[in-house]
């Protein structure tokens, strides 16, 4: 891509202008953590959920749960972009029910 500035060279430039860091070091974020398979009870798409506390919920989609996905396939057909459709109620709920019987942990702060 002629032209076009490259992100590495974007985020160095940026870094180097603001000049070194000054203060406190912050501390990394040591706590044990794996994401856990978790499948829609609607249609079966699996992806890999890791709770980070109870607000905090990362949710890791494959392809292939793209597609298998009821309420995505039901948005594209509809002319929506999945990358722009927010969630799945059906699979916000499957979480919701690994969480509360204890196959998706959720991390102590």
């Amino acid at each position: 891509m002629t032209g076009q500035p490259q992100r590495g060279n974007i985020d160095v430039a940026i870094a180097a202008a603001r000049g070194p860091r000054s203060g406190p070091v912050p501390a990394s974020d040591e706590r044990p953590w794996r994401y856990c398979e978790v499948e829609c009870a609607r249609c079966g798409a699996t992806v890999e959920v890791a709770k980070f506390s109870p607000q905090h919920t990362s949710v890791q989609w494959t392809s292939e749960a793209v597609l298998a996905c009821a309420e995505f396939a039901s948005e594209v057909a509809a002319g929506r972009t999945s990358a722009l459709i927010p969630t799945c109620a059906s699979l916000r709920a499957s979480i919701d029910l690994a969480i509360a019987d204890g196959r998706v942990e959720v991390l102590p702060p």
